[in-house]
């Protein structure tokens, strides 16, 4: 089949037996493993081969979690899935895939050119992160993930030959009787006045979706531009979801989009607003940290309790994170960090909590004197000074403020996935950030290990199980037609209604995006999530005979479908929001939800309430820790569902008994 013509119009057909959209991390490794296990008739495609998190992202030292593996610290693969089971709302045969691969995917990273360092004796070192009780962590610096995607998709193009199909923006999946057989993409590079489709439809047996998180779900992101997400196609098609309340929140800066982590918060940098046009400078911390021993300390600890977390949010440094979004959300100013001059025009690390000040002092900050944020940063990290002058736009630290705001930077949640990373719908293989394998906690950079653990296992069941022919023509054209319908349908329409009044898409992004930051961000209200979910569900419903694309502009269309995925997204997501709150959720992870009944942020250690909006109060959420909600849309609506989290399996671990069945299967079940 390589072509089918639907309404008039012919949209040329791809197959293979496994397609993989998206090529960061995750996706290039399990196209690579695909082919190392002897499955070559593989397609990727991507919307842009350039972009995405896994290329574009990064941190002060970006960590990769993974079994210790190296000094006389001891640890197991159980140890391992207990740390990352005890995050909450996670389940146990996910963890203990993640733990007892993880040596095995950070190995593959080695051979394949990453170069995370290790001693003299060959030892990879490494170091604690969040939520870590051990040294597992370990890192090549900013861009980790950056080294991976670029090692692995070596391998892809020069070893195995893969094709990776560029400008194909994910429409919808295929869906026949419970089993996807093929998905349906805009061609983002095609004008207009082409001869050529603006679509293309894959058909194939496997679909391994890379695509990364929704990130395009919110405005205030620290996910680099060109990462969207599409998690709105599966969605639409009835694979479940699972934890979609679950976000990493924290400080980032917005031009250039950057988590303003480690040693960045480690020198202690004043935080200022200003209005709108920059003017009327404040240092607003003083307004609710008064005691300069505490505001330093709480500064310096955002450095590695970097994502926002709740439980620090009462009196810990999660507090700068909200006194930040008050001045950003709900005083509409702009803050900004300034390397050239100290909190209160002064420098006093003896004021310091003794843990703060003996890490500046064995760092040598100590020994500078009175020194300034960007001296200490210069001394420290100077590789972290110059990342900021290299990007686009560049940022100067000696001279320019650094303007930050709390941003969304990973969802926690996702795709519903099983122990090989296959969703709800036979042959749909979620893996990286678009799948949920994570709790409502994880280890710093666990979300690294979890995408490679994940493509690799995705690769091996496909390999074992899922060799068999895509669909028949027939079988294929049945289901493909309105699908393919549905999408002229909207095109056609949109291009029509430009014609006569203007382009909707920039501005109705924009207001969806910024909707989300302000009603269902870092704070979230039972009101705000009703507000945002009533609006959402208005733009969706009416979306198909309101929307307006102009027909000459590649990125006005390309929109029109991101436009419809992202509110395919928020509506789900919302929904689970609210669902979540019908529960008796309350704050947890990475997100205030506001109480009525509960407390504010402390003043100090005595138990003072702080003088600070009612939206702040909040209860720690006692009792869901050990369920996972589970979200599904079919034609009769949406539907949400509470389960107990699955323990982690006790396997047989008698070699005879294990052995004998890898030689029969590989266990691969």
């Amino acid at each position: 089949m390589e072509t089918l013509v639907v309404d008039g119009y012919e949209v040329p057909v791809l197959t293979a037996n496994t397609v993989v959209v998206g090529t960061g991390s995750a996706g290039y490794c399990a196209a690579d493993r695909l082919a190392m296990f002897g499955q070559t008739d593989v397609i990727m495609v991507s919307d842009k081969i350039r972009a995405g998190a896994s290329r574009n992202a990064g941190s002060d030292k970006q960590t990769y979690y993974k079994l210790t593996l190296s000094g006389a610290e001891p640890d197991s693969v159980r140890a391992m899935a207990e740390t990352l089971f005890s995050g909450g709302a996670m389940d146990g045969d996910i963890a203990l895939a993640e733990a007892a691969w993880s040596a095995r995917a950070f190995f593959h990273l080695v051979e394949s050119g990453v170069p995370f360092p290790h001693g003299r004796s060959g030892e990879f070192i490494g170091y604690k992160t969040d939520h870590d009780p051990r040294q597992r962590a370990t890192s090549v610096g900013p861009f980790t993930s950056k080294s991976m995607t670029e090692s692995l998709e070596r391998r892809v193009r020069d070893l195995h030959k893969i094709p990776v199909l560029d400008a194909c923006r994910v429409v919808d999946l295929v869906v026949d009787e419970g089993r996807v057989v093929g998905l349906l993409c805009l061609k983002t590079d095609v004008r207009d006045n082409s001869d050529e489709s603006r679509f293309l439809l894959l058909r194939c047996t496997n679909l391994v979706y890379a695509t990364g998180g929704p990130a395009g779900m919110y405005a205030d992101a620290v996910y680099p531009h060109g990462q969207w997400g599409a998690n709105g196609a599966p969605l639409r098609a009835g694979v479940r979801g699972k934890n979609l309340t679950e976000w990493q929140f924290g400080l980032a800066s917005t031009k250039p989009r950057w988590n303003v982590s480690g040693t960045y918060m480690q020198v202690v940098p004043r935080f200022v607003s200003t209005d709108a046009d920059g003017a009327d400078e404040r240092e607003f911390l003083d307004e609710a940290i008064e005691d300069y021993g505490r505001l330093v300390s709480l500064v310096f600890l955002k450095g590695y309790q970097w994502p926002f977390d709740i439980r620090k949010a009462r009196s810990g440094s999660s507090l700068v994170d909200l006194l930040v979004y008050r001045e950003t959300v709900l005083r509409g100013r702009r803050v900004f960090l300034d390397f050239r001059s100290n909190p209160r025009g002064r420098w006093d690390p003896s004021a310091l909590t003794p843990e703060a000040y003996d890490y500046l002092d064995r760092a040598g900050v100590v020994g500078l004197g009175e020194s300034t944020p960007i001296e200490r940063l210069q001394h420290m990290n100077r590789p972290a000074y110059e990342f900021y002058l290299g990007r686009n736009p560049g940022v100067d630290l000696e001279k320019d403020l650094l303007e930050v705001a709390v941003c969304a930077q990973h969802n926690n949640g996702g795709l519903w996935v099983d122990q090989w990373w296959q969703s709800n719908l036979e042959g749909l293989f979620p893996v990286g950030e678009a799948a949920g394998a994570h709790g409502v906690y994880r280890p710093g950079g666990a979300a690294l290990n979890s995408g490679q653990v994940g493509a690799t296992r995705a690769a091996t069941y496909i390999a074992e199980r899922r060799r068999a022919e895509p669909a028949s023509d027939e079988e294929f054209r049945a289901a493909a037609q309105p699908v393919v319908s549905e999408a002229l349908s909207l095109l056609w329409g949109a291009t029509e209604r430009a014609e006569t009044m203007p382009d909707t898409t920039d501005a109705l992004l924009r207001e969806a995006t910024e909707l989300m930051s302000s009603h269902a961000g870092v704070v979230r209200s039972r009101q705000s999530i009703a507000e945002a979910l009533a609006r959402v569900k208005d733009w969706l419903d009416a979306y198909p005979t309101t929307a307006a694309a102009a027909a000459d502009s590649r990125r006005s269309v390309n929109r029109l479908f991101l436009i419809r995925d992202i509110l395919s997204s928020q509506y789900v997501y919302l929904s689970a929001m609210a669902d979540y709150l019908d529960h008796g959720g309350r704050s947890r992870g990475s997100v205030l939800y506001t109480d009525p009944d509960g407390g504010l942020p402390l003043a100090s250690e005595d138990g003072r309430e702080l003088d600070l909006p009612e939206v702040f109060r909040f209860t720690l959420e006692d009792g869901l820790s050990d369920v996972i909600q589970e979200a599904g849309w079919s034609e009769d609506g949406l539907s949400f569902a509470w389960r107990p989290v699955r323990p982690i399996p006790e396997d047989d671990e008698f070699f005879e008994n294990v052995w004998r069945h890898y030689r029969e299967d590989k266990n691969v079940y």
